[in-house]
């Protein structure tokens, strides 16, 4: 319950000339006086919002104002819907001059949304939604990318260019940007396009709106390969100790960021004894097994990992 301390029209026979207070309860919609208890209003509107708000985001997305307003929709989410038949909220049937005025009204709307602006991006944020499911995007790398496309959009960067490759450059730009550990692979096989097409879309998004972009850390991609190989807890830790070392000594500088991970995975499933080969986590990581061997003879000579033991000597020799 809470008090109202602002001064009210309410006369209380117990009040003997001084102020009331007011107590509103929220879960019964209900207004009474603080001395003599009587029910001054029943079934007060709740205007605040639907919830119990647990944080800054969930009251905003939990307030009472309808659907909330997003890029990743071709009207940003504030269409007006005209519905087909011709009758009032009560059921009865239109006047014939309200039904012309009803009639033009739907024209425009339909007109209006299909400006040739309009049909691209109802287009794209389709396909971004099909994305949104497969990849498991969060909210801000969608609205991110919804971002980033339409400024491709206002610069007329994607003129004469296929939709569906400017939007898998700009959803990977906007998974480095909200370091969401999908690779560009990751992006290719979700929408069938090949790598390349996308890599090179994605490098010109990056010089012609001047993106600044940190590579992903390793780290984020360990959980996802030890899942995929069936290694266990301990092997995930040690893999992450490994690639905190590698990180110190400056070893992961310009280094594929998967690589390292599968890497260190690869070297902690060894030294405790797990049935890991290299091809599964290469496969896992989508990389060459080359590519691991090379990584490990580089982390055995920064002393990394002890290679004592007889298999780790033999894995890093090659």
């Amino acid at each position: 319950m809470n008090e109202d301390s602002e001064p009210n029209d309410h006369f209380c026979k117990n009040s003997k000339g001084n102020e009331v207070l007011l107590v509103s309860d929220s879960s019964t919609g209900e207004v009474m006086c603080s001395l003599c208890g009587e029910v001054i209003v029943e079934n007060a509107a709740e205007l605040g919002p639907e919830y119990s708000a647990q944080s800054g985001e969930d009251y905003m997305s939990k307030s009472r104002t309808g659907r909330k307003s997003t890029l990743a929709f071709n009207d940003m989410g504030l269409s007006t819907v005209i519905q087909q038949s011709d009758k009032d909220a009560t059921g009865k049937n239109l006047s014939g001059e309200m039904k012309r005025t009803f009639y033009r009204l739907r024209m425009w709307d339909k007109n209006s949304k299909a400006l040739p602006g309009h049909r691209n991006m109802q287009k794209a944020f389709t396909l971004l939604e099909g994305l949104k499911a497969k990849l498991s995007l969060t909210d801000a790398a969608v609205e991110q990318a919804a971002y980033i496309y339409r400024k491709t959009l206002a610069k007329k960067i994607g003129r004469g260019r296929s939709i569906p490759v400017i939007l898998s450059a700009c959803v990977y730009a906007s998974c480095r940007f909200t370091n969401t550990p999908r690779t560009i692979q990751d992006v290719a096989n979700a929408t069938n396009l090949r790598r390349t097409s996308i890599h090179r879309i994605y490098r010109m998004l990056v010089r012609d709106l001047d993106l600044t972009l940190e590579t992903y850390n390793p780290v984020s991609f360990i959980t996802r390969i030890t899942t995929e190989v069936g290694a266990s807890e301990k092997t995930k830790r040690d893999a992450i100790k490994f690639l905190i070392k590698a990180e110190e000594l400056m070893i992961t500088s310009g280094k594929n960021p998967v690589a390292m991970a599968a890497t260190v995975v690869y070297l902690a499933s060894i030294m405790n004894s797990e049935k890991v080969s290299q091809t599964q986590v290469s496969k896992a990581a989508a990389i060459s097994s080359v590519t691991i061997r090379n990584l490990c003879k580089k982390l055995k000579d920064a002393k990394i990992a002890s290679f004592a033991d007889p298999k780790l000597k033999k894995v890093a020799e090659g």
